[in-house]
């Protein structure tokens, strides 16, 4: 079997995100997200706010690779914008990398996510443990 490498967009997000901006970045990655199969990562290394306008543009992307059956990957997202994702319950939706390369590294590796205890539910624990 051969498996071919998948092509990986890499888009640096500008240092806040308004309206214009936004559709700024939904129109430059047009091509890419309605692609078979989407890999893109997003560069947030310059992102300097994750407000209400940040986090619509990610799940926005998010929302069309999943259409079409791909992904978004965040790559060195400061401390305080993961923070936030955090606290709007958005987070666990994404994978987050340390670096654009790890980011699109994940998209070349044939993996299947296994959740730890950590990502599981803490009542299906207990009913687990209780069997």
């Amino acid at each position: 079997m051969i498996f071919r490498a998948r092509t990986v967009t890499i888009k640096q997000l500008p240092q806040r995100i308004d309206r214009r901006t936004e559709r700024a970045v939904l129109q430059e990655l047009a091509v890419a997200l309605h692609a078979e199969r989407p890999a893109i990562v997003l560069d947030c290394a310059q992102l300097r706010q994750m407000d209400s306008a940040a986090a619509h543009l990610l799940l926005c992307c998010l929302e069309e690779a999943m259409k079409r059956n791909g992904d978004v990957r965040l790559a060195a997202l400061p401390a305080e914008a993961g923070e936030t994702l955090a606290v709007l319950g958005i987070d666990r939706l994404f994978r987050i990398f340390e670096t654009t390369e790890k980011a699109a590294e994940s998209f070349q590796r044939r993996t299947a996510f296994m959740p730890t205890s950590a990502d599981r539910n803490p009542a299906t624990l207990a009913s687990e443990h209780a069997a």
